[in-house]
């Protein structure tokens, strides 16, 4: 009733729910002395990701003159340069925002909690991943020993019959339509792959598994490598638990000039599909010509694991008051 509206649309106890997940983290990091810290969520620049859009505030700076400044859709440019800086083992809990993006999984703000390891590589911060989830949990319940790690190329194989890094997106066009009766206009092959993983996959993923080695095509920020077969991989992850995405990870890149284009190449995909291009962070492409680290890094939605703690639907029944409240 549209009278309620002002009520929270979470309850009582996953309020307590969530102190508690955020209470856990903290002492989780505090005991392996990685440093809490705080960057800008307003920002003079912004990621150009073609599969995410920035939220966008004006602001009016003493002398009248307007600027555009950008919602973070995560921190971690800002704390990419803390490391370049010599920060250290870092991590962050705080809001982010993503434009066109409410659902029972999502909404346009959400709580991230992220952090960066120096010296690690994407397999050591699975491990440690794994060891803060499962310190959450109780320590009777089922989470504490049934991890699972598989590479992107063996889910495909497994549930659907083809190598994902060898396929042709002709085909995979062809397999989408028929599995799930869809129709995309401009889709390319990273497109019709995350569809089929969303519809044909993900819902099979019930306990917890890490999936690595994705296509190259799909690097984003993430360093790259070869699997097993010579193939050229994206080396980052992602943690499934309960058939939904909770973290995304990578080892990272730290090449100035291959981010420079990846950036470009970015901007070229947004135009394409008719997006506004971002403003590339100059800062960040500063602080990796001054030097990263060999470092590894994940971003987990605190709202998602908050809602497999307290066996809520959607996200909204852990959120205080989501968009349609706010």
């Amino acid at each position: 009733m549209k009278d309620e509206q002002w009520r929270p649309s979470t309850n009582k106890d996953r309020l307590f729910a969530r102190a508690d997940l955020l209470k856990s983290i903290r002492s989780f990091f505090e005991q392996r002395s990685v440093l809490e810290v705080e960057t800008p969520t307003l920002s003079q620049a912004t990621g150009t990701d073609p599969n995410l859009d920035s939220i966008t505030a004006n602001y009016q700076d003493v002398q009248q003159k307007e600027k555009t400044l950008y919602l973070q859709t995560s921190p971690e440019f800002a704390m990419k340069r803390l490391l370049a800086d010599g920060s250290g083992a870092i991590f962050q809990i705080c809001k982010s925002f993503r434009n066109a993006e409410q659902g029972a999984r999502h909404n346009p703000e959400f709580t991230l909690l992220e952090w960066y390891q120096p010296g690690y590589d994407e397999h050591e911060l699975m491990n440690e991943l794994m060891l803060l989830v499962q310190s959450i949990y109780p320590q009777d319940h089922s989470i504490q020993h049934v991890w699972q790690k598989q590479t992107y190329q063996n889910l495909y194989e497994q549930h659907l019959g083809f190598n994902p890094h060898v396929i042709h997106c002709e085909e995979l066009e062809r397999l989408a339509k028929k599995e799930i009766n869809i129709e995309i206009k401009q889709a390319n092959k990273d497109t019709w792959l995350d569809l089929l993983f969303s519809h044909l996959i993900e819902p099979h993923l019930k306990e917890p598994i890490f999936i690595y080695d994705y296509p190259v095509s799909q690097s984003a920020l993430a360093a790259t490598g070869k699997n097993n077969d010579g193939i050229e991989i994206a080396r980052r992850f992602e943690l499934v638990i309960g058939g939904m995405e909770i973290a995304n990870g990578y080892f990272e890149l730290t090449d100035v000039e291959e981010q420079r284009r990846r950036f470009s190449d970015d901007q070229k995909i947004r135009q394409e599909q008719q997006k506004t291009t971002n403003p590339v962070d100059g800062n960040l492409l500063a602080a990796m010509t001054h030097g990263l680290p060999s470092c590894a890094g994940v971003a987990l939605g605190l709202d998602r694991l908050l809602m497999l703690v307290s066996n809520a639907q959607s996200i909204d029944q852990v959120l205080t008051f989501p968009l349609d409240r706010a």
